[in-house]
């Protein structure tokens, strides 16, 4: 998933330099992408990498693809991607890369990229994908893993969390909690894929994590001074883009987090989402909701 100017602006500080410290895992905030997969091989395994044409998404398809996977790049614009897949290959000689079209905002796109693949955007993806997830895993008997990046903008949703009502109402709508709110529904969505994976006895995991504040054009919008200051405290609490896909790539392949299933992730370490992120009542509405609502494009259910 590709992160937005706004996460950066709202999420909260993953860890400041001088009070950070190693979690559980033995990885921290400032651990990069290639240092939490140092040694893990992953040939063998295809990944889907959703934004992969710039910022995390390049770094993730990157590493990935250092470690053997083979990577499918869902670009929106196949000409950057194809770029973009060179400029890896120029690092990475012999990596496994496929470029394909996937604009996540377009329901058609989402079902054409599913349907060419063959082998609400985000939660139709996963949905179209999971048989041949399935199937893949049984078949190989590789444990399957699904990641959602989700930000702690989620913590920033509305007071009731999520406005099932009030979707489509520009007359309450707000920036940063309707952002905090699709955050939030990423984390809702991992949690109740994971519990109706489990209890089906479905080898594939589902997790969601935040990958830190990242430094982005964002900041060209302050004035120069304030930037400038930005820039000077910016080492201490805003991660680069090889730390910002760290969290990505660690639950995507390392072998600590085999098995582990409905949490949410922060610098490669467990941490808890908010009140809502952990309330499964609400999970199973956002899951149902989605549903009607995706189904509703493709001519099944009720508009």
């Amino acid at each position: 998933m590709e992160s937005t100017g706004l996460s950066q602006c709202f999420s909260l500080p993953s860890k400041m330099w001088f009070w950070g410290s190693k979690g559980a895992s033995g990885f921290s905030s400032s651990s990069t992408a290639e240092e939490v997969t140092h040694g893990v091989d992953g040939t063998g395994l295809t990944a889907i990498v959703t934004g992969a044409s710039s910022g995390i998404g390049v770094e993730t398809a990157r590493v990935l693809a250092l470690r053997g996977v083979h990577v499918v790049m869902a670009v929106r614009n196949t000409v950057s991607g194809a770029k973009v897949k060179q400029d890896i290959l120029n690092q990475v000689p012999g990596a496994k890369l496929d470029v394909m079209e996937l604009d996540l905002s377009s329901i058609e796109s989402v079902r054409r990229f599913a349907s060419d693949y063959k082998s609400t955007g985000h939660f139709l993806l996963t949905k179209l994908l999971l048989d041949t997830m399935k199937n893949t895993s049984r078949e190989s008997k590789r444990e399957g893993r699904i990641v959602n990046l989700s930000s702690e903008a989620h913590r920033f949703s509305y007071p009731e969390g999520v406005r099932f009502d009030k979707i489509n109402d520009v007359s309450s709508y707000s920036s940063i909690s309707a952002y905090g709110q699709s955050k939030l529904c990423n984390v809702l969505h991992a949690n109740e894929l994971a519990r109706q994976l489990k209890e089906d006895g479905v080898n594939i995991t589902v997790n969601s994590l935040h990958p830190g504040a990242i430094m982005t054009s964002l900041w060209r919008h302050f004035n120069s001074y304030l930037a400038g200051a930005v820039s000077a405290l910016a080492s201490y609490f805003i991660k680069t883009i090889p730390q910002g896909a760290a969290t990505t790539c660690y639950l995507a392949l390392s072998p600590q987090v085999a098995g582990v299933t409905g949490e949410y992730f922060r610098n490669c370490n467990i941490t808890k989402p908010s009140s809502f992120g952990q309330d499964s009542e609400l999970a199973k509405k956002v899951w149902d909701f989605s549903t009607k609502l995706t189904d509703s494009h493709s001519g099944k259910g009720h508009s």
